[in-house]
């Protein structure tokens, strides 16, 4: 059988046939189904998102999570494993076995420009290790965040070649974007938008639906074929926010963080030496940045501080503890010794994005509203519950990577880039204990295919394959003292980079990650950077900095970073966030290709956000065609966002309502005291911005049948953006709601024929500062 090419192509001995069957005697043989190597493991990969080196208990961190600590008990635990440091591209460098940039992923999905090492598509010779997989005959399944398909491609018309269940995997059940709300996402099985199994009201949470459907999977997979091993990939949108946790949860941390982060960095590295998680020599780390120290807020800070840690806290308990019910459950099944458990404590470093004060709806944040402490005080106990978006203050981040610098985003400091990770597996981990090889996460695929024993193909569906860029870990299974395998790797993400080679950091940090949604944000030249250089075999957390000591070395790393760089599409730089797609040339393809109108139709999925027409600061017109049927009717017409942003037209009580949900705070209607008729054909709104920047006001009128019936001035619009993974939805509301009108799916129950965008003149603003602050883009 020849591995090295999938689709594997089978050749049975031909069997000369006779004219009568019953005058055949050689046998004729059934065409069998490709099956891996005899006694190849299943294989669990689970990713935890945003979650620093310092956070789980198991690293020495201040929350718990005792099935990590459980699996590393029994498997072994690495102490220098990295990642990217950010979210998109570990993911696409862990499924791939390739360096970010190389497949396209040097930033996030949503931020893709044409150059390509940052076109946010994964190249067709770059298979994914469930291809590879589903290839030599396994059951492959993916339940959870994804964030790879490049948004243009969120739709109906596809093409669906990078959507999940084209990349390898059967099956696959979660969300493609960002971040989610973890009481009302939106949620795709395969191909299709489907809802949760039940509201927020009935105890839904998604880290406990996606584990519930991963388990059924599991357990169908096994029960129709026990001897077809498994391929499933369990990555959560927890601990990313919104901070989001069960009631059972809420209290779980009460009172645990008052000490906070300056006090937390010293504890959790003395339980971090304790473990054997960093060496007893190890220092802390300078701080980062210009970040508050603890001591420097005032008691409402602290108060607010505290509590958002300990949602974050709570966040990772629970997501950890719903690991633990899988793991439990292949106990059960008698499958856990040969399967390989690969847990994976973050896709980067804890996230700085939160700002200098937290903030109980993020998504302002993101939009360049500063939330303030006063304003999370006024609604200080729904924190956590499903009327809240929290994150942390940027300062906890570097709490969650001590003893490092630096945060998510960083990919220079390990901060950003250092994570846990534990593997498990009785029957091919024959020696436990601590892993201090380097390694990353571009490692993951080729351990993978060493471990079920298949090699890396040289082609995938006729296309050449590129050579793998990661190195196999299992000669770590065996021998915790082998000398190491990955001896050099670089890092770049908005411009922080740095390079890793034989025990030797040179690193550079550009742009502060809690600076990604600031407008007008002067940053220096990559000429001007300082770079730092620290000997990490003796100097564990990059805390003594011999740049000066050593310039000669520097200098040969900072050229050995150009060659790297050059090797895998790191070039050009680009420090861009919120602008990056500003200019024309850098925009990635939509949908709408140049139209200024769109008809959508109740049957449609709905589409994402960076796939629908754009309502940011401009004019724009919805114009329902429906009928009553003669009846009372309601339900939404047209929904874009959720309840911390985002627009609606719908229909209660007969009567026709526009709402606009200002991601800063607010919402303003448009109520008319008119009912529609039995005759009423057509319900339009119109908005008309009052241009000349971003983020204005403007006024909206209601006409129903041609005639205005009521209007409404909206005095501030949300600036770029209203969600991470709510779409635009017509005839129903999937996700979480734009106002308290909209109960449930609110679907409208009169008939509804479609929903025409319009969306008239330029609509953009007029200058090139204008137009590059308008394309504010998130992580």
């Amino acid at each position: 059988m020849n591995r090295h090419s999938i689709p594997i192509v089978r050749t049975d001995p031909p069997v000369s046939a006779a004219v009568d069957y019953r005058n055949q005697k050689e046998p004729f043989t059934r065409p069998q189904p490709v099956r891996p190597p005899a006694g190849a493991p299943n294989v669990l990969l689970v990713m935890l998102d945003d979650v620093g080196f310092g956070a789980p208990s198991a690293f020495g961190g201040p929350c718990r999570t005792p099935t990590a600590e459980r699996l590393a008990a029994d498997g072994v635990k690495y102490t220098r494993f990295h990642t990217t440091a950010l979210c998109s591209p570990t993911r696409a460098a862990t499924l791939t076995g390739r360096n970010h940039h190389s497949v396209g992923f040097g930033v996030i999905a949503e931020q893709a420009t044409a150059a390509p090492g940052y076109n946010g598509t994964r190249p067709d010779s770059a298979a994914t290790v469930a291809r590879i997989l589903q290839g030599n005959g396994y059951a492959t399944g993916a339940f959870g965040k994804m964030h790879q398909t490049p948004t243009w491609e969120i739709s109906e018309a596809g093409p669906f070649d990078r959507w999940p269940t084209r990349e390898g995997f059967d099956r696959f059940y979660g969300f493609l974007g960002a971040e989610s709300d973890q009481f009302a996402p939106v949620l795709y099985r395969d191909f299709t938008v489907v809802d949760p199994p039940c509201t927020p009201e009935e105890g839904y949470h998604m880290s406990e639906d996606l584990v519930d459907r991963a388990i059924e999977w599991i357990e169908s997979v096994g029960t129709m074929d026990p001897d077809k091993p498994w391929f499933c990939y369990l990555p959560f949108g927890a601990c990313h926010a919104p901070l989001q946790v069960p009631d059972s949860y809420l209290d779980k941390y009460r009172g645990e963080f008052d000490h906070g982060w300056d006090r937390q960095r010293e504890l959790t590295l003395e339980r971090q030496k304790q473990l054997g998680v960093v060496p007893p020599e190890t220092e802390l780390a300078p701080w980062s940045g210009d970040l508050p120290h603890w001591d420097e807020l005032g008691d409402d800070q602290k108060k607010v501080s505290a509590r958002l840690m300990e949602l974050y806290a709570a966040f990772l308990e629970h997501t950890d503890d719903q690991v633990g019910r899988l793991v439990d459950r292949l106990q059960e099944l008698g499958a856990l010794d040969n399967t390989l458990v690969l847990y994976m404590l973050g896709d980067n470093g804890a996230s700085a994005e939160g700002g200098m004060e937290g903030s109980f709806n993020y998504l302002a944040g993101l939009n360049g509203y500063k939330q303030t402490t006063a304003e999370v005080l006024e609604r200080f106990d729904e924190l956590g519950t499903p009327t809240s978006y929290p994150h942390y203050p940027a300062s906890w981040a570097l709490a969650l990577d001590t003893p490092y610098q630096w945060a998510k985003q960083a990919a220079s400091h390990y901060g950003g880039t250092r994570n846990g990770l534990i593997a498990h597996w009785p029957n091919g981990i024959s020696e436990t204990g601590l892993r201090n090889q380097w390694h990353h996460c571009v490692d993951i695929t080729p351990t993978i295919l060493e471990a079920v024993g298949v090699p890396a193909p040289d082609t995938v569906d006729g296309v050449p394959q590129k050579p793998m860029e990661g190195v196999a870990m299992n000669y770590t299974f065996t021998d915790a003292s082998a000398a190491d395998r990955h001896t050099t790797q670089y890092f770049e993400i908005y411009g922080n980079r740095g390079i890793y080679d034989h025990g030797w950091t040179a690193v550079t940090l550009h742009r502060a990650p809690w600076l990604m949604a600031t407008y007008g944000l002067q940053l220096p030249t990559f000429d001007e950077d300082r770079w730092e250089l620290y000997d990490t075999s003796v100097d564990w957390s990059q805390a003594r900095d011999l740049a000066d000591e050593f310039p000669e070395k520097l200098a040969e790393l900072q050229q050995k970073f150009l060659v790297e760089a050059a090797r895998f599409q790191v070039l050009p730089l680009d420090d861009r966030t919120v602008t990056r797609n500003a200019a024309p040339k850098d925009r990635p393809p939509h949908p709408l290709g140049g139209r200024t109108s769109i008809t959508l139709y109740p049957h449609m999925n709905g589409l994402p956000e960076k796939a629908a027409p754009p309502f940011f600061n401009r004019s724009y017109v919805l114009t329902a065609s429906l009928e009553t049927g003669g009846k009372p009717c309601e339900g939404v017409l047209a929904s874009v966002g959720g309840s911390f942003g985002g627009l609606a037209l719908y229909v209660t009580d007969s009567k026709p309502v526009f709402c606009y949900n200002f991601s800063g705070g607010g919402t303003t209607f448009v109520r008319p005291d008119v009912e529609l008729s039995a005759d009423t054909r057509e319900v339009r709104l119109e908005f008309e911005y009052d241009g000349g920047g971003i983020g204005l006001g403007g006024v909206a009128r209601m006409f129903v049948d041609g005639i205005e019936v009521g209007s409404g001035r909206i005095e501030q619009t949300t600036r770029a953006i209203f969600s991470m993974n709510e779409q635009l939805d017509i005839g129903v509301n999937r996700g979480s709601p734009v106002c308290d009108d909209i109960v449930g799916r609110f679907a409208f129950t009169g008939r509804l024929h479609h929903v025409r965008v319009d969306l008239p003149g330029e609509g953009r603003p007029e200058t090139a500062d204008e137009r590059r602050r308008v394309a504010l883009a998130t992580h």
